[in-house]
């Protein structure tokens, strides 16, 4: 009996070992290898193919008078080490392009999809990776706000779910909603809003004090990322309401998680923290990457439980420290990829490689 008393509490010491593992990271002060002299902007958004190219999205239309001769194309696609493979972006014939680059997202197919967040980007496009334009769904200027099912309204962000082939846009900045179109034709198929209620057109934004258990019972714009997981659960990242917000993927409800409730204004910039997730690419998905806009950390939490285990980062330009906080995501490998819209401020205008180090235990 002794022995497997003594058994029993090795591996119960293994096990409480196990559930404090969490993922480390390095930054990698050389990546990406920007060539041609060329100046990013505000760098927006960042998706991974399935090559593991990093797929950047920059506005070109943020730079200084000055540095605009040398701007890079919005998009830029680098491999795995840091090269660029090819750049392209902007208007062109067929389509309307994003007056302010926002979201880009890789799909399985390799399709490239492209939002903005400028007052009459009311659309989303779809493109080859050769920059051929394929789709356009919504028009410029045309949104009549949240129970409009042909327009976006300055769309923050898109995913694809590969097994049903649906397109989910988190909708956003003039919106409020998460909106699904089938990827192909672009037909609408649903929407909700924050508990998977209606989303409403309400004037002024309910910002429920954040004393509020439940928090505001609708998205607080914007609502700046999506992200579906390999178990079929939508993630929202309701950047003003300082939340993440799960789904089933017909829009029911699942639970929350509060992102930075204790960040004030000013001290915490415009106060919004939940910029946008990502997922490690384990075969169960067990870590979820938040990033904390208005701290300037990446926060990493149990993906199942929502249980916070550790964080990274802090105010900065150095290497591995954080302007303002934007979308990012991960590679194959488990590197994590994060942009930063820090305006005038060139070395906060970046996407920055954080090298998977392996799991470890917490620090706190």
């Amino acid at each position: 009996m002794k022995r497997i008393a003594t058994l029993l509490a090795l591996i119960s010491v293994t096990v409480a070992a196990q559930s404090r593992d969490v993922p480390r990271f390095r930054v990698d002060p050389a990546w990406p290898n920007v060539p041609n002299k060329w100046v990013l902007g505000e760098v927006s958004s960042v998706s991974i193919d399935a090559q593991d190219h990093v797929w950047v999205l920059q506005r070109p239309g943020s730079l200084e008078p000055g540095e605009k001769a040398k701007a890079a194309p919005p998009v830029l696609e680098f491999d795995a080490a840091g090269n660029l493979v090819q750049a392209w972006g902007g208007p062109g014939k067929g389509y309307e392009w994003p007056n302010t680059e926002h979201g880009i997202y890789l799909d399985a197919k390799g399709f490239v999809w492209i939002g903005g967040n400028g007052p009459k980007d009311h659309q989303i496009l779809k493109f080859t990776k050769a920059g051929a334009f394929v789709m356009q769904i919504g028009r410029a200027g045309q949104s009549k706000g949240n129970a409009d099912t042909q327009n976006l309204n300055m769309p923050a962000d898109a995913f694809v779910h590969t097994p049903t082939n649906e397109l989910y846009v988190a909708d956003g900045y003039g919106n409020r909603r998460v909106i699904v179109f089938d990827a192909d034709p672009g037909r609408f198929k649903r929407m909700w809003g924050a508990f998977g209620g209606v989303p409403t057109d309400e004037a002024p934004n309910p910002a429920i004090p954040d004393a509020e258990l439940r928090g505001a019972p609708q998205f607080v714009q914007p609502v700046h990322a999506v992200r579906v997981s390999k178990d079929g659960l939508v993630y929202v990242s309701d950047r003003g309401g300082k939340r993440v917000q799960v789904f089933g993927l017909d829009g029911a409800y699942k639970a929350q998680v509060f992102i930075g409730r204790d960040c004030r204004v000013p001290a915490c910039g415009n106060g919004t923290t939940a910029a946008s997730t990502a997922f490690s690419p384990d075969p169960e998905q067990r870590f979820l990457y938040v990033a904390n806009r208005s701290q300037a950390k990446v926060m990493i939490f149990d993906r199942k439980t929502l249980t916070w285990l550790d964080e990274f980062g802090r105010w900065g330009s150095a290497p591995g420290e954080f302007g303002t906080l934007h979308h990012m995501n991960a590679d194959s490998k488990g590197n994590l990829y994060v942009t930063e819209v820090t305006p005038l401020t060139p070395g906060n205008r970046r996407v920055q490689k954080f090298a998977f180090l392996g799991l470890t235990g917490a620090t706190r």
